[in-house]
């Protein structure tokens, strides 16, 4: 993957309906080049935007990064873990575990009940939980924290760009029976009060163009000033204070294991690091954080 494919994915991570010309202004690329590198990127699935709603919105106060250990092949399991609505994100990964992933619930008695039917699952060896406590850096997290009161047409909105999230005002107008400009309100409505957050999916792995790797820390004294400074590295994509074995988790996103290395050994020297844990994400099997709306009356 090259540098210049490599920054438009961050700046799309960042805002997923960002245009051409501010994508080509920030990048320092023609508008030809960087639509010409969009539509590819989107064509052969190495990205897709997407509307995700936020987790607190929808009443998901915890989140949970869950590994799992298997007897033999995890396909099995991993199978069942796709079809859980909890699950946003699973992962086969290799290192200590054989899968990851990530849950979203509204207590922790619905934490415990999920844990417990991980357990139950044939040739589930072992389930190890980590809680996030708050999220540093990365996209599709909570940050809502206002009163916002849908009406059907904001949730047929939501649905929509949970399909595409780079859908045109026009589009949408059509569809829900509103004029663009119209439309454009109650989108910019919705993402200033954090309802939906508008982002880049990346396919990860190494049959993709770039590699994920998940490294749990142990840290020494003032968490926050290592992640205040982690968080600014171009290659973390994801960082989060934990309770658990760790303190903290983040991933690293990468066009190379050459790269991951470097990242590693850049955490490792830290002085506050007492100790890393790393899998690589071999398959990226879930990302989905698409979710169904009950329809309001008028």
């Amino acid at each position: 993957m090259t540098d210049f494919d490599a920054e438009l994915i961050r700046a799309l991570r960042e805002d997923g309906r960002a245009s051409i010309r501010s994508l080509a202004a920030r990048l320092g690329q023609t508008r030809t080049a960087v639509a010409s590198r969009l539509r590819l990127l989107l064509d052969d699935r190495t990205i897709r935007i997407i509307g995700a709603v936020d987790p607190f919105f929808l009443g998901q106060h915890v989140i949970a990064h869950v590994s799992i250990r298997t007897a033999g092949a995890s396909t099995g399991v991993a199978e069942v873990l796709q079809t859980r609505v909890e699950t946003v994100f699973v992962s086969a990964i290799g290192g200590v575990y054989d899968l990851v992933a990530e849950v979203r619930l509204g207590t922790m008695s619905e934490l415990h009940a999920v844990i417990e039917g991980i357990r139950a699952i044939p040739q589930v060896l072992d389930v190890n939980t980590l809680v996030y406590t708050s999220v540093v850096k990365g996209p599709f997290v909570s940050s809502y924290r206002g009163d916002v009161v849908l009406d059907d047409t904001d949730t047929a909105l939501i649905e929509l760009l949970q399909e595409d999230g780079r859908i045109s005002f026009r589009a949408l107008g059509e569809i829900v029976r509103l004029s663009p400009s119209a439309v454009a309100t109650r989108v910019q409505r919705l993402r200033a009060a954090h309802v939906i957050q508008i982002g880049a999916v990346e396919a990860r792995g190494p049959a993709h163009r770039r590699q994920s790797m998940g490294v749990g820390l142990s840290l020494l004294g003032d968490d926050d000033a290592v992640l205040s400074l982690v968080r600014t590295w171009p290659g973390v994509d994801f960082a989060a204070r934990t309770i658990g074995r760790f303190d903290a988790v983040i991933t690293f996103v990468e066009p190379s294991p050459g790269a991951l290395y470097a990242g590693l050994e850049q955490l490792r020297s830290l002085p506050g690091v007492s100790h890393t844990e790393a899998w690589l994400h071999l398959a990226v099997l879930k990302e989905d954080y698409a979710r169904q709306f009950p329809h309001f009356p008028e």
